[in-house]
């Protein structure tokens, strides 16, 4: 019987002590998770000084201002996030983003009919800086991270907007129909020489026949090539890679 009893009060203390343990271990979570948020929102708080002080510099410097939104995701800050408040009063960092947006897609549907909603993120730089000095006022300077962030800034739109990598090379893709595995293939090859042939794909990648000629179907179905009918072997050229190779 009092080995019994021992056991009991044995369980019983072990049970108090684990209950302990558990409270003094979620205490001291609470307090850490606390330490942490009070840290996060000095952090902010800096951030906003920080921007304060340097607004000019974010707003002309493309670079220093592709410094500023890698702070402030490193803390969770969003300043695309929202329309009112601190961010857009101060830096209108909105208002350019969702105004360069609208220029990617007026830039993006001019070429459409000839790259087939596919244009690479280099070519789209160079011809929104074109277009922007076009517009008879003195236009912030923009950098390929500016035009990423801004695509993912149109995606509610749900106009099929996207930035897709191809290799080395980024792509912006302007169109709701996502590139099949051997599309994305046959583009990643084409890139070497602007172009692909049947003969090339055979020796580069290995298909079979019926493969290569399905591939470049849907190819030329989407409008992302054209046809060379002259060539020896008929030759699939990219017209999204055509600035690339000068």
């Amino acid at each position: 019987m009092r080995r019994r009893q021992a056991g009991l009060a044995h369980a019983q203390q072990k049970d108090r002590l684990d209950r302990d343990f558990q409270q003094i271990g979620d205490s001291i979570a609470a307090k850490e998770i606390e330490q942490l948020q009070k840290q996060l929102e000095t952090f902010k708080q800096n951030l906003e000084e920080f921007a304060w002080k340097h607004q000019k510099d974010i707003k002309k410097d493309p670079m220093f201002r592709s410094h500023f939104q890698q702070m402030c995701a490193n803390i969770g800050v969003d300043p695309l996030a929202s329309n009112k408040g601190f961010w857009a009063d101060m830096l209108g960092v909105g208002d350019f983003y969702y105004e360069l947006g609208i220029q990617i897609i007026e830039a993006c549907m001019q070429t459409r009919s000839r790259d087939g909603g596919l244009t690479a993120l280099q070519d789209l730089t160079k011809r929104l800086d074109r277009m922007r000095g076009k517009e008879g006022r003195k236009h912030q300077d923009i950098i390929e991270d500016d035009i990423i962030r801004a695509v993912k800034a149109l995606r509610p739109l749900n106009g099929g907007f996207e930035v897709i990598a191809l290799g080395a090379k980024k792509m912006i893709r302007s169109v709701p129909s996502e590139l099949d595995k051997d599309q994305a293939g046959l583009l990643l090859l084409a890139q070497k020489l602007g172009y692909v042939d049947s003969q090339l794909i055979q020796k580069e990648l290995g298909w079979d026949e019926n493969r290569v000629e399905t591939g470049l179907d849907r190819l030329v179905q989407d409008g992302l090539v054209w046809v060379d009918d002259q060539a020896e072997d008929k030759a699939y050229w990219v017209p999204s890679y055509f600035d690339m190779m000068d």
